[in-house]
């Protein structure tokens, strides 16, 4: 039992039985808010009456505008829109989280300038980003030492943080990719940008380490074992077969055999957009075959060495490899994740390698899914045993063709808030008031964006429970 007090009203209830409150928007007052955009505020209004429960509803309204009112710092730099913005708790913008942030805004672009702008502020910020160092995950507004200015690696002013990940230049691209694909604005695709796009293939060629290891290498002195890299800051051997190392997980874990083969997936996705950009845009014939010549390589790498044979599931993708023979059987909730692949543009939700895969990383075979009386789900070495990631639920349902489960996972989310009104970045299976990190904006916006795809595909029998 759990005694929960929100807006003066208390009740007691078991986990999932129906309760009775006050739902008063947990949203930052209009003048508190840091940017406001009348296209969110019209598509807001205008889902929520088509939400019949109150308590999702309510939730939708906190989650889904929580990056605009509180994470973005706008302002223009160099004569260009520039935007920076934080992950929430933490003042330090995520390549990742930053363009993850911001991606369910990109359908109403078109109708509203100023938050076109804002979305072009966020890739000019983002290319800047990776010309200061490709292999930084997170930066700093301005250009002073970071809270790990300590660790043994290439530390330089401006950088928050400098762990290796290659979806961290993945979603940089996505997001320019489909900004332009969506607004026609090619503007963000600058002489800066070329040569971060440069940038980014060179360090993934770099990377595939097959002219030895590279110039990237990490330390940290911690109690940790996954926030530092064995081997001198190389991490584990890896056989040099055409896959790209990544030397830490998109939870910011270090990887335990570098292939992650989520990214690698996701950079093939993420070259053949380079390609389709510099042939339609930046007429760059030679970058454009560079790129799918990368992919090519990089895709066929992973049908020969990430696609094995589970004991139980038949072929799966395996998480990591190491080019030697050795692989991982797991998945993360962070994303991209294996069970997220579909929901990326990476592989078809109907192959059946992925299906496959599905069931396994949806199972306690997956030494990662935790069960318990509160939910089931996905989580990670990076909180730990029994801590479940909404985001993981979230991802469940955008990859499902199963409206049953899809309906599980929308009253689940709702269910496990803690009654705050957020997502968070892990709850306790059996627990929702045991929760991390109460203001996670990427899973805020991520919910906000699989109630607005269920609205828009006419499913809204699965928000009325």
């Amino acid at each position: 039992m759990a005694g929960v007090t929100l807006a003066g009203t208390t009740t007691t209830r078991l986990w999932g039985s129906p309760t009775s409150m006050n739902y008063v928007s947990n949203r930052p007052a209009p003048g508190q808010r840091h940017f406001t955009s009348e296209a969110v505020e019209a598509a807001l209004k205008e889902a929520k009456l088509k939400i019949k429960n109150p308590k999702l509803a309510w939730m939708f309204e906190n989650c889904f505008p929580n990056t605009l009112d509180t994470t973005v710092e706008v302002g223009i730099k160099n004569g260009k829109p520039d935007t920076f913005v934080i992950t929430g708790d933490i003042h330090a913008m995520w390549l990742r989280d930053s363009s993850a942030q911001v991606w369910p805004y990109l359908p109403l672009a078109n109708k509203d300038e100023k938050l076109k702008s804002l979305l072009a502020g966020v890739i000019h910020r983002q290319t800047q980003c990776v010309l200061l160092d490709p292999y930084a995950n997170a930066f700093n507004k301005e250009l002073v030492p970071g809270e790990w200015e300590s660790d043994r690696t290439d530390m330089k002013p401006g950088l928050h943080e400098r762990k290796w990940e290659i979806d961290s230049l993945c979603y940089t691209i996505r997001l320019a990719y489909h900004y332009w694909k969506t607004t026609g604005d090619a503007s963000v695709f600058d002489a800066d940008w070329q040569k971060a796009a440069a940038e980014i293939v060179k360090t993934f060629k770099v990377q595939q380490r097959k002219e030895g290891l590279g110039p990237y290498k990490f330390e940290r002195e911690t109690t940790r074992q996954l926030d530092t890299l064995s081997n001198d800051g190389w991490g584990r051997p890896l056989k040099p077969v055409g896959l790209i190392n990544s030397a830490f997980r998109p939870s910011d874990d270090a990887t335990t055999f570098g292939f992650l083969i989520p990214s690698n997936l996701f950079a093939v996705n993420s070259l053949k957009q380079l390609a389709e950009i510099s042939r339609a845009v930046t007429h760059d014939e030679s970058f454009a075959q560079s790129c799918l010549a990368l992919a090519r390589e990089v895709e066929s790498a992973i049908r020969k060495y990430a696609v094995v044979k589970h004991p139980k599931y038949g072929k799966v993708y395996a998480f990591e490899v190491d080019g030697f023979g050795n692989a991982t059987y797991m998945d993360d909730a962070n994303v991209p994740s294996l069970l997220a692949l579909p929901y990326l543009g990476c592989v078809d939700r109907k192959d059946p390698v992925y299906q496959n895969t599905r069931k396994l990383v949806l199972s306690t075979d997956n030494p990662y899914f935790f069960k318990g009386s509160a939910a089931e789900g996905i989580g990670g070495p990076h909180i730990g045993y029994d801590m479940i990631w909404p985001m993981s639920i979230i991802m469940r349902a955008m990859t499902s063709n199963d409206d049953t489960e899809i309906g599980w996972c929308v009253k689940t989310l709702c269910q496990t808030d803690g009654d705050t009104g957020f997502m968070h970045e892990s709850f306790h299976k059996d627990d929702p008031n045991k929760f991390t990190r109460k203001w996670f904006a990427w899973a805020n916006t991520l919910f906000g964006e699989l109630i607005l795809n269920l609205i828009d595909k006419g499913k809204t029998g699965l928000l009325d429970f």
